[in-house]
């Protein structure tokens, strides 16, 4: 879930949903058969990431849905 309240622009709200399935896809054999929510809890600050999707915010939000992904156990 990615509420408009967190990500205000639609370009940031879907890239960040496409991190989601690419992350969840590549942890797709540890993960276990169950349907998983991922939801943002807090916003990225427009002033630490002017650019709607920017290389530096598709870094941030991947490392952060690794670790995410790291903690589940199968």
């Amino acid at each position: 879930m990615v509420p408009k309240r967190w990500a205000k622009r639609a370009v940031t709200r879907n890239g960040i949903k496409r991190q989601i399935y690419s992350v969840s896809s590549a942890f797709e054999a540890r993960l276990p058969v169950a349907a998983l929510v991922v939801r943002l809890r807090t916003d990225f600050a427009r002033k630490e990431f002017p650019s709607a999707w920017s290389d530096a915010l598709k870094s941030v939000v991947r490392a952060e849905l690794q670790q995410l992904f790291e903690r589940v156990k199968a």
